[in-house]
């Protein structure tokens, strides 16, 4: 019987989750099968498939130790400590994202009124996401436990739009993201709601390269607002593009990796998954 990736997600997301509380007992390969259910042979590949590495490899890149040693002994920043660390592949996501189209005004203050929003449901590495566009571009995408809270969540956003269930191409091209899969994608527009302020964090974040890392207080830089940290948090929380605009990048400043907003362990294995793409 074929497994759903989102259940393969589980079942990671599950041995994080274990790994955190008892990694003081080093559970060994056995141990971590186990509360899986799975036998040591099937998860090791399960590993393997998922991460392209061994659990051991996987849980130094995911854990708050190795996003400490990333902001280096010596004062060096993320960005110099992570091409040090051999984090040095870059990505093509910020090249095909080149419009973020904010939403005027009217858009912005009626609640998407007048809008015509095609929406569905995809299965991603990290779990179901809900995916949602106009036809001006992609206005939303977010992981969701099931696909009523995750409509419910996509309503809350833009109460008044006119809704429809349908897969459309700019659907079709953000979700090649999460498979790694460059070949014919167009270029990509986002059609977003948001305040100037929050537009220009977003399109910062688009700038952290896969692999690599960025503190608050450096994306507050980036725009030019180097007293904004706690704003720029605030905007982040907010972004409306999971994984695509890549907030889960976005750790503090003494190296803790912060909260997420679709659930700290899917930071974790988003990153993890990042670090083992790029070395």
């Amino acid at each position: 019987m074929e497994v759903h990736e989102d259940v393969n997600y589980e079942r990671i997301a599950k041995t994080i989750e274990y790994i955190e509380k008892h990694h003081k007992q080093q559970p060994s390969l056995n141990d971590l099968a186990e509360i899986v259910h799975l036998s040591p042979f099937h998860f090791q590949r399960l590993f393997k498939e998922w991460a392209g590495i061994t659990p051991k490899k996987f849980l130094q890149f995911i854990s708050i130790q190795h996003a400490k040693s990333l902001l280096g002994e010596k004062g060096a920043t993320l960005f110099e400590t992570a091409m040090e660390t051999g984090l040095s592949g870059t990505s093509r996501l910020h090249d095909l994202f080149v419009n973020i189209e904010g939403m005027t005004p009217g858009e912005f203050k009626n609640g998407g009124e007048l809008l015509h929003i095609n929406y569905s449901y995809a299965e991603s590495p990290f779990g179901m996401v809900t995916i949602a566009s106009t036809k001006k571009g992609l206005c939303h995408v977010a992981f969701c436990d099931d696909e009523e809270k995750g409509l419910f969540e996509l309503r809350s956003s833009f109460p008044k739009a006119a809704y429809k269930q349908r897969v459309d191409q700019i659907q079709v091209n953000a979700l090649k993201f999460f498979a790694n899969d460059w070949s014919d994608i167009s270029e990509v527009k986002l059609h977003l709601k948001g305040t100037d302020f929050q537009l220009k964090v977003w399109e910062s974040l688009l700038k952290v390269p896969k692999g690599r890392l960025a503190s608050y207080t450096t994306i507050a830089q980036n725009i030019n607002k180097p007293k904004a940290s706690r704003a720029v948090g605030s905007a982040i929380g907010k972004n409306p593009i999971a994984y695509l605009i890549p907030c889960h990048r976005v750790i503090k400043s003494t190296g803790e990796l912060g909260g997420y907003r679709w659930n700290e362990t899917r930071k974790k294995a988003i990153l993890g998954w990042e670090f083992s793409q790029t070395k």
